[in-house]
């Protein structure tokens, strides 16, 4: 059974929501979670319940609150009856508070140890327990205003240590706007004011930093007769005199390009997408690996089924000595929810199934969703009817590659994963030199050489005739074919032509899409003399 204060009150038992009704039942449940573990006397409770007008039977009338609440619960052990009063026996576990403080101080201890990346996600992980105020649809009972304030300070002080991790991170220019926010909704808290005074300074813009000092001070002063404290003071002090040690220093946010983002709204789809993830994560260094499931707001049913199985699959991963970390959460807008999760990790690559983020494989069919569409980084869609179990296999990673912008974020990919399977790299490329006059193997020579360089693969070319056929007999002992897709992809999808190749390989077949960022093996021009695609007619090429 689970608890949820943050927010309005709601109550799950196995994925299904438990109704409380009355008011005063309700109310008896949120004075007892808000204290979970606790022991709640009856006289607190009479008077937090009934205040100044108590009902004649008194303690009688509470007892029967009482038992109307266990029988609305369905259980009798929740509610426990003690000489002085009541107390809910739940674990930590099962009430979101309890989890919110948790992951907050996980989040507090990779602060303190130099850790801004993990500590940026933890925090994260809990503001999202958050639903909106809390005990929101019991705002009228007398008690929840001071329960509210405490623990809305408890909130605004956990997104301070979030900013915390991410000024850690770099990300200065990016919480800005929020810390504007945040000071003007906040004025008197100096916190804020120091946050959005050292982000600007980093973001160089020192006269605005020091507007900021003089704005605060100005309320202070006017409004309570008192100075900024001395933190606030000394900042200003640094600010001026360009004090070295508020720079990032070049240690910091070196972690913030190094995780690779699992995101799926199918718990069944996860374990394709890890094998693929902790193949990546092995390669040349240690990425972390980041679970996150998605469920959209209404099926809040299944979130439990998804948390389990994002944290089964988490702890396998440590187990096996991977960086793993994961959660699962509602959204109105999973497809936001990702491209916000790999924009606050500056992740490399985000995986998906098809299932998930779909798109049409005929031209026509569907469309990109939000995901493909502006997630920053490159985007890697695994295909359904692909059989991840030959990742284990013998076998190469196989590229068509024909130097393409996708095409080469598909190569690092490829490379990448190569590098992790400790397998070899093979690149296809098109024998047919009636377009240019030249087959494709000097392009995937240049190609070969920059990735044997900066990635120290085995890279093999490979020649073949055009069309599809070409390209699924080379794949037809690979661990993974990876491609890229066409520049045309955001009104034709996947194509007919990669459909065809994808519908007829055995192993994995994984598409990449570029992200904004350019890839680690891409030149600064990707525009070669060599257009090659994965079909051509009459000589003539086709995406």
């Amino acid at each position: 059974m689970e608890f949820w204060i943050l927010g309005p009150l709601q109550i799950w038992d196995d994925g299904r929501s438990v109704a409380v009704r009355g008011d005063k039942q309700r109310a008896l449940l949120a004075i007892l979670l808000t204290r979970a573990g606790e022991v709640v006397s009856t006289d607190r409770l009479l008077d937090e319940l009934w205040g100044d007008a108590p009902p004649a039977s008194g303690v009688k009338a509470l007892q029967v609150r009482v038992s109307q609440l266990r029988k609305a619960l369905g259980r009798s052990d929740v509610v426990v009856t003690h000489p002085h009063g009541y107390l809910l026996n739940v674990e930590r576990g099962q009430l979101d508070l309890h989890r919110f403080e948790d992951r907050i101080a996980e989040a507090r201890r990779d602060l303190l140890a130099g850790e801004p990346l993990p500590a940026a996600a933890a925090a994260r992980e809990a503001l999202a327990l958050w639903r909106g105020p809390p005990l929101a649809d019991l705002s009228s009972e007398s008690f929840v205003a001071a329960e509210t304030r405490r623990l809305q300070e408890l909130r605004i002080a956990a997104v301070e240590l979030r900013i915390d991790a991410e000024l850690g991170l770099g990300k200065h220019a990016e919480v800005i706007g929020e810390l504007e926010a945040l000071a003007a909704e906040h004025p008197f808290r100096e916190r804020l004011r120091e946050q959005l005074m050292l982000a600007l300074y980093r973001s160089d813009r020192q006269a605005e930093a020091l507007a900021v000092y003089r704005g605060v001070r100005t309320l202070l002063v006017e409004e309570l007769g008192i100075e900024p404290g001395l933190r606030l003071q000394e900042l200003q002090k640094a600010i001026l005199r360009h004090d070295s040690e508020l720079d990032l220093s070049p240690s910091e946010g070196e972690a913030q390009a190094r995780s690779i983002i699992v995101a799926t709204r199918d718990g069944g789809a996860l374990a394709p997408l890890v094998d693929v993830a902790e193949a990546l994560a092995g390669a040349g260094s240690q990425r972390e690996i980041v679970l996150v499931g998605l469920v959209p707001t209404g099926q809040e049913g299944r979130l439990r089924e998804l948390s389990h199985r994002v944290q089964k699959h988490r702890a396998s991963l440590l187990a096996r000595g991977a960086l793993a970390r994961g959660a699962a959460l509602t959204t109105d807008d999973p497809g936001e929810e990702v491209i916000r999760v790999t924009t606050d990790l500056n992740a490399d690559v985000v995986l998906l199934r098809e299932e998930d983020d779909t798109f049409g494989r005929q031209q026509g069919e569907g469309a990109p969703t939000s995901v493909l569409l502006h997630t920053p980084c490159d985007v890697a869609v695994l295909l359904r009817g692909s059989d991840h179990r030959r990742l284990g296999d013998k076998g190469s990673v196989i590229v068509p590659f024909g130097g393409s912008e996708h095409e080469w974020a598909a190569l690092e990919f490829g490379a990448w994963l190569a590098q992790g399977l400790q397998t070899d790299l093979e690149l296809v490329g098109s024998a047919d030199s009636r377009a240019h006059g030249r087959d494709s193997s000097r392009l995937l020579a240049s190609a070969a050489l920059v990735t044997q360089r900066l990635v120290g693969v085995s890279v093999e070319p490979i020649l073949v005739p055009p069309g599809p056929e070409g390209v699924i007999g080379a794949a037809e002992h690979a661990r993974a074919l990876v491609m890229g897709l066409s520049a045309r992809w955001q009104h034709e999808g996947l194509g007919s032509t990669r459909s065809s190749v994808a519908a007829s390989t055995r192993a994995p077949v994984l598409v990449v899409r570029r992200g904004i960022r350019p890839g680690g093996l891409a030149p600064a021009e990707t525009l070669t003399e060599f257009t090659w695609s994965l079909a051509r007619e009459a000589g003539k090429p086709v995406r």
